[in-house]
């Protein structure tokens, strides 16, 4: 792994990104991508994660047969 930690991510490359980029990332980052472009718009890893939680959920659900509509659950 000779280039671990030779390609990070960091402000000074996304200055040099289109502005209507985005960055994914599955997370967890490990150095690949700089604590100080969280804040750039252009970060959506969290947005990424937080769908992620519900498409899993919507999943659990359909595999449990467990219908929710309007509030309640039923089985």
């Amino acid at each position: 792994m000779r280039l671990k930690d030779y390609y990070i991510l960091d402000t000074e490359k996304m200055e040099l990104a289109k502005k209507d980029m985005i960055v994914l990332h599955p997370l967890p980052r490990v150095n690949e991508i700089s604590v100080e472009v969280d804040s750039d718009p252009r970060a959506v890893y969290f947005r990424q994660v937080q769908y992620g939680v519900y498409v899993r959920m919507a999943l659990l659900l359909t595999l449990l047969e467990i219908n929710v509509e309007g509030g309640s659950v039923s089985c």
